[in-house]
């Protein structure tokens, strides 16, 4: 089964090469961020775009 869509769940440059390979091989690609990070670059390279509760590193590692 071929990869339909890649979620993102990273910030800065490796994040966004990531995204941007993806979109150049078709695979649809979703990012999340924590508030503080709502104008960040790897958000403009995602199609879907979530934001997550919290602010900083935590937001990222709340499981629930």
């Amino acid at each position: 089964m071929p990869i339909q869509r890649l979620l993102v769940a990273n910030r800065g440059e490796i994040a966004i090469r990531v995204l941007r390979t993806t979109t150049e091989l078709g695979i649809g690609t979703a990012a999340i961020h924590s508030s503080d990070d709502a104008s960040s670059d790897h958000i403009q390279h995602a199609e879907t775009v979530a934001p997550l509760d919290g602010v900083g590193p935590a937001a990222y590692l709340d499981i629930a």
